[in-house]
C-alpha cells in the first residue's frame, strides 16, 4: 500500500543469494509481484533446458550476480544441482537455482506463481497440487487447503466449515479425476513451522 507518508516494497530474495535480489511496491494485487533484479543481479526465467521463456509463460527462477553465494558447506552434491553455470553471463560464473516458478509480466515485472517442487506425479500424470488447492479455497466451506501425496495418493486437508462430500462433488467438475483426493481431512488448523510456513509433515495420517 502507497501513500504520501509512506510506501512499502516486497523484498525477495533466497538466502543462497545474499537475502535480496529483487524488490516491488506491494499493491493490492492477489498474485505477488516480486519485481525487479537489483542493480547487480540477473535474474532468468527458464524452461528444462535452460531456455529462456517469453512473457506470460511459467518458468524456473535462475538468479546470478555479485550475491551469488560459493555453496553449502560440505555438501558438493547438493551444490552442485542448485548452483548451476551461468550460460548467459561471462565464463566461469553461476547462476543459482531457485525452485520458484514465475513469469515475466507484459510490464517486465517478475510475477511469483508457484515452488517447483509442488508439482507430482501419480499413476503417469503430472500434477501440481497448488492448482487443486487454489480450487478447494474457492469452494463453500473452505477457508484452507494443504494437498499432499502419502502412499501415492492426494490426501486433502481443510479448514473452516466444509461438507467434505460437497466439496468432492464440486472439485471433480472442475478438475480431471486423477486430480481429485482420494481422501478428505477436516482440521481446527494447518500447522504451520517456525517461520510460520505450512509444515507438511506435520499433518496427520488420515
Amino acid at each position: 500500500l502507497t501513500s504520501a507518508a509512506a510506501s512499502v516494497l516486497n523484498v525477495y530474495g533466497p538466502t543462497e543469494t545474499t537475502i535480496w535480489s529483487t524488490t516491488a511496491p506491494v499493491t493490492a494485487q492477489s498474485t505477488p509481484i516480486i519485481g525487479r533484479p537489483l542493480s547487480n543481479t540477473q535474474v532468468y526465467v527458464l524452461d528444462d533446458h535452460l531456455g529462456p521463456v517469453p512473457a506470460g509463460v511459467p518458468g524456473e527462477l535462475y538468479i546470478a550476480g555479485t550475491g551469488v553465494a560459493r555453496g553449502y558447506l560440505k555438501r558438493a552434491g547438493l551444490t552442485a544441482e542448485r548452483f548451476v553455470a551461468d550460460p548467459y553471463g561471462p565464463a566461469g560464473t553461476r547462476m543459482y537455482r531457485t525452485g520458484d516458478i514465475v513469469r515475466w509480466t507484459e510490464n517486465g515485472d517478475l510475477q511469483y506463481l508457484r515452488r517447483a517442487d509442488d508439482q507430482v506425479k501419480i499413476r503417469g500424470h503430472r500434477i501440481e497440487l497448488g492448482e487443486i488447492e487454489t480450487v478447494l479455497t474457492t469452494l463453500t466451506g473452505v477457508a484452507q487447503a494443504a494437498v499432499i501425496v502419502r502412499d501415492d495418493r492426494l490426501i486433502a486437508y481443510l479448514t473452516g466449515t466444509p461438507d467434505t462430500a460437497a466439496i468432492r462433488a464440486q472439485l471433480a467438475q472442475a478438475v480431471p479425476d486423477y486430480m481429485v483426493p482420494a481422501a478428505f481431512v477436516t482440521l481446527d488448523a494447518l500447522p504451520l513451522t517456525a517461520n510460520g510456513k505450512l509444515d507438511r509433515k506435520a499433518l496427520p495420517e488420515p
